[in-house]
Order: C-alpha cells, then sequence, then structure tokens
C-alpha cells in the first residue's frame, strides 16, 4: 500500500481474488496429499500474502520482510501436514521473500525504474521442501489472477469516492493533493506524503517470525487492513 493512506485502490480485489484462488487449492491438494506452494505479488511488502494467507487458513505464509529457514520450515510443514486429518498443507509465499543467506528471485530486463521481474521463489521452494521432505509438491502462482476480473464493491466504492474528491478540489482551486483513506475517513493529502515513508508489515504486531505465520496480536486501534 501506498504510504499516506490507510487504503489503496485495488487492494480488497487483489486479496479477495488471492483468497478465492487457496481456497479453491484446498480440494486438489487434500485429494492428492500434497504440499501446495502458493506465490503471490510483492515485492517489497508481505502484507497481500499475509492477509490473503490469514484469511484463507494457509499453513504458513512467507513474507518479503523476514527471510526464512528452509529447514525449520520444511520441519514446520510436515507437522501441519501430520496434524491435517486430510494429510496436506499450504504454504503462501511474497513473490519477495527470500531464503536466510539468499536473495530475492528476479529476470528479465530492468523496468524504468530499474526493477527486474520478480517471480520464481515458489517454484524454487517447491523444489526445495520435496528434497528435504519427500512429498509431492504442488506449485501455483497466481501473479496477474489476483488483479483479474471486475473489482469487488469495496474498490468501486473508493474509486468513485476518490474521483469525486479530486473533481471537487480541482473546483475549489486545490492542487497537488493525493486521495487518501485516513482513520476511516476520505482525506486528502499533499501528493508527497506517499513518497515520505514506505509501507510494510508491521512484524511485530501481525507476524511470528519463527513460525512463519500471521499472528494478530490486537485489532483495536488498526486500520481495516490492519496497517
Amino acid at each position: 500500500m501506498t504510504f499516506g493512506t490507510n487504503y489503496c485502490l485495488g487492494f480488497g480485489t487483489a486479496v479477495g481474488r488471492s483468497v478465492e484462488f487457496i481456497d479453491a487449492l484446498h480440494t486438489p491438494t487434500a485429494s492428492q496429499e500434497r504440499i501446495t506452494v502458493i506465490e503471490l505479488f510483492g515485492r517489497n511488502s508481505g502484507e497481500t500474502a499475509l492477509i490473503s494467507g490469514y484469511l484463507a487458513g494457509a499453513d504458513r505464509v512467507l513474507i518479503s520482510e523476514v527471510p526464512f529457514d528452509i529447514d525449520r520450515l520444511a520441519a514446520l510443514v510436515m507437522a501441519d501436514k501430520a496434524a491435517n486429518p486430510s494429510n496436506y498443507a499450504i504454504v503462501v509465499v511474497s513473490e519477495g521473500a527470500q531464503m536466510a543467506g539468499g536473495g530475492t528471485i528476479e529476470a528479465g530486463e530492468p523496468d524504468a525504474y530499474g526493477h527486474r521481474r520478480l517471480g520464481g521463489i515458489g517454484e524454487t521452494l517447491g523444489q526445495a521442501l520435496k528434497q528435504r521432505t519427500g512429498q509431492g509438491i504442488v506449485n501455483q502462482s497466481l501473479a496477474y489472477l489476483m488483479r483479474a476480473g471486475p473489482p469487488v464493491a469495496l474498490d468501486r466504492m473508493v474509486a468513485s469516492a476518490f474521483g469525486t474528491m479530486a473533481v471537487q478540489s480541482l473546483e475549489a482551486g486545490e492542487a497537488g493533493l493525493m486521495m487518501a483513506l485516513r482513520d476511516g475517513n476520505y482525506e486528502t493529502v499533499p501528493v508527497e506524503t506517499c513518497i515520505q515513508g514506505e509501507k510494510r508489515v508491521d512484524v511485530e504486531e501481525l507476524y511470528d517470525a519463527d513460525a512463519y505465520r500471521p499472528i494478530i496480536r490486537t485489532v483495536r486501534g488498526k486500520p481495516m487492513y490492519l496497517y
């Protein structure tokens, strides 16, 4: 999400699509008694993976902010699989997640900002888990499926409100503003606000860095999507 607002257009749709597909993948994973690794977008922030995995009941969620130890993860996932009556496990991973001692997986030519395309951690993780556990692995990258299809009602509502607010600001002679949602209210903030900080997962509040899974320690006082 963009710094300066509690909500960005498209986030609700991306999370909703991700949850839908993760939910659907429980069935084939269970029928084959395998481990499924699902890769989601998230170059620098694991918030989409964190919230999607949390809502869809993934066993483990790997985020961009916390490097993971593959041996510890393998042990945890095997314990998850054994504890599941249907003998399967689901792992969700941000595309920017890194194995401890490794780096992000990039490919292709740099874009105008110097970023190369991310993607491939899911496949690499799946292979590493198979080597360590001997289990069958299902790999699925959701990629642009997260953004496909019509937007959810929340995104339509926010887009309409942002558009209305932008036109009203221009009519009032105001410029240099960014439309935002703050503390549950529609507001405008100086446009440079978005580059004055970075939005990252609050690991201390929202993530168990030893167990590699979401842990929502408190909700009171937090915004709708918790950060």
